[in-house]
């Protein structure tokens, strides 16, 4: 098994900032995108588009106050890692920064059974866990969706979640397992417990000196993950905004003791295309200001 490095894993459990999610994919890139202030009609086709979104995504990393020691990590897609910042891999471009790098390797999700939609397979996720490596990459993060309270559909998410898991500490990376839960569920508390109970178990069952991460939604009932955060199997527990607007998210966060942010649309919602350099960094700072308050001083 090839080894994780130690100093990197301390600074992550130390939490001394949060992880910044820069990792929409294929699916929601257009959204994202429209976000930011390019419609549709302003490319055409999916290398268009993605050379649209590298180009925020750098304009994020290159900022001034994205390398302020607040952003702890970042989340990339593949065709991110595999570009360019700086005129070097983007990996890199994010150490030279003090931002540690992880990359999204889940190809998406499948149809809803019980309840929940699980991964669809990744053929080529040892490929991909050696490269990212090779490039200087810490860890990974697959994300898996709860829509229901069903203990059938949960357990087949943890079970899944902990074997891609397995797959990826065997390449020497640290995996963040997301199972998210919907936080419009109709039965959303319910199926926040019954997705700890089924996690707890499954780290107990972790061999050895196994340690994973984990990014969950803001639970329904706050301090409810307080028993993942104190897990010795758990190097940090990171939660999603998950719909939430910016200020509801820090709000939810903030009452969540041990739990950082890694936030995507939350992070990433005032932030415009048509911005000078000074507005778009002035914006930037703003939220990494309010986003790192949130995940490193907790409401009483």
């Amino acid at each position: 098994m090839a080894s994780i490095d130690p100093n990197t894993t301390a600074k992550v459990r130390a939490g001394k900032g949060f992880i910044a999610a820069l990792d929409q994919s294929g699916g929601s890139t257009p959204k994202a995108l429209q976000g930011y202030g390019i419609e549709p009609s302003e490319y055409s086709g999916d290398e268009a588009m993605f050379a649209k979104i590298h180009e925020m995504r750098v304009r994020i990393i290159t900022s001034p106050s994205f390398a302020k020691g607040k952003v702890l990590g970042a989340i990339l897609f593949e065709k991110t890692m595999d570009g360019q910042a700086d005129g070097k891999p983007v990996p890199q471009a994010l150490i030279d920064r003090g931002v540690i790098p992880f990359i999204k390797v889940d190809k998406g999700l499948e149809d809803e059974k019980d309840g929940v939609q699980l991964m669809k397979p990744m053929p080529e996720l040892d490929a991909l866990v050696a490269r990212a490596k090779a490039l200087g990459v810490y860890g990974t993060k697959e994300r898996s969706v709860i829509n229901l309270a069903n203990p059938a559909g949960i357990a087949a998410i943890v079970k899944q979640q902990f074997e891609v898991g397995a797959q990826i500490l065997a390449g020497g990376l640290m995996p963040i397992l997301e199972p998210e839960v919907n936080i419009k569920s109709p039965e959303r508390a319910e199926a926040d417990q019954i997705l700890m109970d089924e996690i707890l178990k499954a780290l107990d069952a972790l061999p050895g000196g196994d340690q994973v991460m984990l990014k969950m939604s803001l639970p329904k009932n706050h301090g409810l993950f307080q028993p993942l955060v104190d897990h010795s199997k758990v190097v940090k527990v990171v939660a999603l905004s998950g719909g939430y607007k910016r200020p509801e998210a820090c709000i939810q966060l903030a009452k969540n003791p041990g739990i950082i942010a890694s936030f995507s649309r939350a992070l990433l919602e005032d932030l415009r295309y048509q911005m000078s350099d000074a507005e778009f960094d002035q914006f930037l700072g703003d939220a990494i200001d309010e986003i790192y308050a949130a995940s490193v001083e907790k409401a009483a």
